[in-house]
């Protein structure tokens, strides 16, 4: 802390010497001709032409070497090497270079472009000024084990320092373009639905709250979009998409963190057996589009997109991985046997949201290639319409790839009568303690009392998404501010 304080003492002292003699170091213009890709791309016949380039950045790097000395400047698109020469530049201009530049300021600087001995892509500099002058000094040793939680509190410098974390967000952001992409190009359209909600719905949460002045209202921070999303769909949009951010109040760990962001698309006159197919598609385009292939690796296991993938109902799941038959066991059993496998059971849950809890236990983390499990107990999703041929069973389905949850899909209950009496349900469950159940919401209720076509949802975690094709263990490697504790 010492050295440090010592470093900016004297970063300050430059600062104001600057100032005193008429230059200011934070400009208010910046002159640049070339990216630094574009430099480098255009090089030979910039190099031939001698034409003047004028970049800009972050000087990385400082070799001084008597009246020859080397750096290097990186934009947001690439690094060059620039040659301060004190024949070139005359020594009252080449000496003040060296006393007032400090790794980590942004400067401008022009010159011309030539290859140096080793064949290195040179800009020898003519002139160059400071943008704005780094009062600290960027770390030495930027190590991703040793420093993990600094990289997430300090991401700024985490992107400065850190190569391979800038590389996964600029994939993320391609990701998230390409599903926008291959969704506009299917006629649906983007839409934007309220972040503050009087009612949280649309996935079973428990929500932030927070008070609204100018009402004197208590309001919710959404824990989905699902609700109005569907009320679009009443209004007769009949393809329609959100990405945005959801908020829910629960733990943090590698696949969860409180604020998210989600995917949720609707779709008319479709069901869930149309989602699992579309869903192979958009993977795959996205895939394609991305990484020009269908296989990614994820913590050691290589795992292929190329569909159809597998479908395993979660009955099944459950038979098979924990030796319970969940069409034959009350609810009070089911919480028994849950306990006895180490399962902590919440006041007010039943048997769809025990058995999930099992499922997740001894069943998800076994699922590597992508696979769809099908056909959950009624009562799982609330918001869901029931099987029209298998008796207690949902017509939904969930992608579990590499041990991850990515989609939560079903075709939508429409029925307002139906969907009343679940709400119902899920008050009473809620009364008992279930701080997740769904709340009644009688706006909604409405809007489906004026009809709803046939449905079909579709939600996606993009956080979960981008970490499994980025092969990184937790969001927080994928998530620019994850949630953290403050460090004080």
């Amino acid at each position: 802390m010492v050295q440090l304080a010592e470093i900016k003492k004297a970063r300050k002292e430059k600062l104001d010497l600057l100032k005193k003699s008429g230059i200011n170091p934070y400009p208010l213009e910046t002159k640049r001709t070339y990216l630094v890709s574009r430099a480098l791309k255009d090089f030979s016949k910039l190099e031939k032409s001698k034409k003047e380039v004028i970049i800009a950045g972050r000087l990385r790097s400082f070799r001084i070497h008597g009246g020859a000395s080397f750096a290097e400047v990186e934009d947001g698109t690439e690094k060059i090497q620039i040659f301060f020469k004190k024949d070139h530049l005359g020594p009252k201009r080449y000496e003040w270079f060296l006393k007032y530049l400090d790794i980590g300021d942004f400067i401008e600087a022009r010159g011309e472009l030539f290859k140096t001995k080793r064949k290195e892509k040179t800009l020898l500099i003519t002139d160059a000024k400071i943008l704005a002058k780094s009062m600290l000094p960027l770390p030495e040793k930027w190590h991703g084990l040793k420093d993990v939680e600094e990289r997430f509190r300090k991401r700024y410098l985490d992107l400065i320092m850190n190569k391979e974390a800038k590389e996964k967000f600029l994939i993320r952001f391609q990701i998230i373009q390409e599903l926008r992409n291959f969704l506009i190009s299917n006629d649906f359209l983007e839409t934007e639905t309220p972040i503050l909600q009087t009612i949280y719905g649309g996935a079973k949460a428990e929500p932030f709250k927070t008070h609204f002045n100018a009402l004197d209202l208590d309001v919710y921070l959404r824990i989905a979009t699902e609700i109005h999303l569907k009320e679009l769909i009443v209004g007769g949009f009949e393809r329609v998409f959100e990405i945005g951010r959801i908020f829910r109040n629960e733990g943090i760990d590698k696949h969860h963190n409180p604020e998210f962001t989600s995917l949720e698309f609707y779709w008319a006159y479709a069901d869930y057996k149309d989602l699992m197919k579309f869903c192979e598609q958009m993977i795959a385009f996205i895939l394609k589009k991305v990484f020009g292939k269908l296989e990614i690796e994820y913590e050691g296991e290589k795992i292929n997109f190329k569909g159809p993938f597998k479908r395993v109902e979660f009955y099944e799941l459950l038979r098979k991985d924990a030796d319970i038959d969940l069409e034959n066991i009350h609810s009070d059993k089911l919480a028994e046997k849950a306990k006895k496998m180490g399962i902590k059971i919440e006041p007010g849950e039943g048997t769809a949201e025990i058995a999930d809890r099992i499922y997740k236990k001894y069943s998800r983390d076994k699922i590597i290639q992508p696979t769809f499990i099908i056909h959950y107990p009624v009562g799982a999703f609330p918001l869901a319409k029931p099987h029209p041929t298998l008796e207690g069973r949902l017509a939904n389905f969930q992608l579990v790839a590499g041990g991850v949850e990515l989609v939560n899909a079903f075709s939508e209950l429409n029925d307002p009568i139906e969907q009343r009496e679940i709400f119902k349900e899920q008050e009473k469950m809620y009364k008992q303690g279930y701080k997740e159940a769904q709340r009644t919401d009688e706006n909604f209720l409405q809007a489906l009392e004026h009809g709803m076509p046939p449905t079909a949802g579709f939600g996606m975690g993009l956080d979960r998404l981008v970490a499994l094709l980025t092969d990184s263990h937790s969001l927080r490697e994928v998530i620019l501010f994850p949630t953290m504790r403050p460090k004080n």
